[in-house]
């Protein structure tokens, strides 16, 4: 797999797979590229280029003490795309990863013919007027708390609601077991600095530059990123957008309902 290195040194850690029209996949928090695994296999069958990596502090890529706003985010997603040569992508982010692929749309923009928000934070978490359905710093500040404290603790309760355990969805404790191996593997800098930058972050200057096809996907039981706070809003910003739903769907969908996502994502690349 490649490594590829951005312009301050950081290493990012690279999947590509499979040949077609690309489809870059960018994972939500605390994970990294391999919580896209179910759908990137599919993808890549279906005869996609499908190209995945770790969020700089994630996974496997380098970790730098600095560098976890957006702007230096959707840098390293164009440095991805102009090092691989990529054209007519479909961006496609999960959760804090929807924050990449609008920040990109407005900083940089070229060489995308569709966007996908999964379970994303866009247009944005934080309460406002605007926003009256948001969540408030003193949530993100706890959230923080809990991460300095004792952060496996933490995160093994977080992935309980993540995945909606106990509801109608819900997983095995194997994918329980690795996804939190997965967030262990992240930085704990980058972890309570990206919390800061998916939890305060605007986005509404950066939707209004999106001006490709656009396919919004979000759980009605998400209980991590509000539905109304989040997808719903960003539909009514984008009106030529598809909203897809997911009954009884929590935050985590790309495990719980797995194969719809794989066909919703299917349907709406073949549209290009």
């Amino acid at each position: 797999m490649p490594v590829i290195t951005t312009n301050d040194g950081t290493d990012l850690h690279v999947r590509d797979w499979g040949q077609g029209r690309p489809v870059v996949l960018i994972h939500g928090w605390p994970l990294n590229a391999d919580s896209w695994e179910y759908q990137a296999v599919k993808l890549a069958e279906a005869g996609y280029r499908v190209v995945s990596y770790d969020r700089r502090g994630f996974g496997r890529s380098g970790q730098p003490w600095n560098g976890y706003d957006y702007d230096r985010l959707a840098d390293d997603l164009a440095h991805v795309m102009d090092s691989l040569d990529l054209e007519d992508v479909t961006l496609v982010g999960f959760s804090m990863g929807g924050g990449e692929v609008a920040r990109y749309m407005s900083r940089h923009g070229g060489g995308v013919s569709q966007a996908v928000f999964v379970s994303s934070v866009v247009p944005g978490m934080l309460k406002s007027d605007s926003n009256p359905d948001g969540i408030t710093r003193d949530l993100l500040e706890q959230i923080q708390a809990g991460l300095r404290k004792d952060r496996p603790a933490f995160l093994s309760d977080f992935f309980k609601d993540f995945y909606g355990q106990g509801l109608m969805s819900g997983v095995s404790q194997p994918i329980l077991d690795w996804t939190l191996d997965m967030a262990m593997l992240a930085s704990p800098r980058a972890t309570l600095e990206c919390v800061t930058a998916f939890g305060t972050t605007d986005f509404s200057d950066d939707v209004s530059k999106i001006n490709v096809p656009t396919l919004i996907v979000h759980g009605k039981s998400d209980k991590t990123v509000p539905i109304d706070a989040t997808a719903r809003r960003l539909a009514r910003m984008l009106p030529n957008a598809q909203l897809l739903e997911y009954g009884g769907a929590p935050h985590g969908l790309t495990a719980t309902h797995a194969d719809q996502l794989v066909e919703d994502l299917l349907t709406f690349l073949r549209t290009a």
